[in-house]
């Protein structure tokens, strides 16, 4: 399996599979494409005839082009991984606020791009604040959820806590206050090793690979 990615600091996208990958002790390659510094992007969307955007995961003579289709695929290729909890109602939750994930909180994506190094305070604008919020009810709902015990979502790490993953950055970069149980489930996932594993490589990009835009927000 050959995981392309972007830029560790900036990608939002590209850490949902990789930490995926990396939680449930997936062997795999990754190449990371900086497309603001090369074409390596382009090329790799002409040569499989797909959006030049990443991630994309290459396994067995399959091309996977969406992060959330890179999870499911996982799930089914490796389903003693858990990657959705077995319990219908659960993992129904899960499955919509990954969903939800995946199409929603422009404002938040717009107004707070993720940037791992970095770390100021930043009022939030009425409509992120608005996403805020219902970051805390999606959140409430797994507080009320019967679900076994343990520090994630669903108790063990799963797809939801991957597609959420990228906020975790947003919400600590920026000082964003969401709610005391976001904040617990932020401490649980910023201990993983494979999470303290991105940062580092984030944190290593510096020198090579810089992105003024997202650089000097606010």
């Amino acid at each position: 399996m050959h995981l392309y990615i972007a830029y560790k600091n900036y990608s939002s996208w590209s850490l949902r599979p990789w930490i995926a990958l990396k939680v449930a002790g997936i062997d795999f390659d990754e190449t990371v494409l900086p497309f603001y510094h090369s074409d390596a992007l382009e090329k790799l969307g002409e040569r499989y005839q797909i959006p030049a955007k990443v991630p994309v995961i290459e396994d067995q003579g399959l091309i996977i082009w969406d992060s959330l289709a890179m999870l499911e695929y996982l799930h089914e290729q490796y389903p003693e991984k858990k990657l959705w909890p077995d319990d219908l109602a659960l993992r129904t939750l899960a499955r919509s606020a990954a969903a939800e994930m995946h199409s929603s909180f422009s404002a938040l994506r717009s107004q707070h791009p993720m940037n791992c190094r970095r770390q100021i305070k930043l009022q939030p604008s009425p409509e992120v604040q608005v996403e805020l919020q219902r970051l805390a009810a999606i959140w409430a709902h797994f507080e009320r959820a019967n679900k076994p015990v343990g520090d994630f979502l669903c108790g063990h790490f799963t797809i939801v806590d991957a597609m959420y993953a990228p906020v975790i950055w947003r919400a600590v970069g920026y000082g964003l206050e969401i709610s005391p149980s976001f904040e617990k489930w932020t401490q649980a996932m910023l201990a993983l090793p494979s999470m303290q594993e991105w940062l580092a490589a984030a944190q290593a990009e510096e020198s090579k690979w810089r992105i003024a835009q997202y650089d000097e927000v606010g």
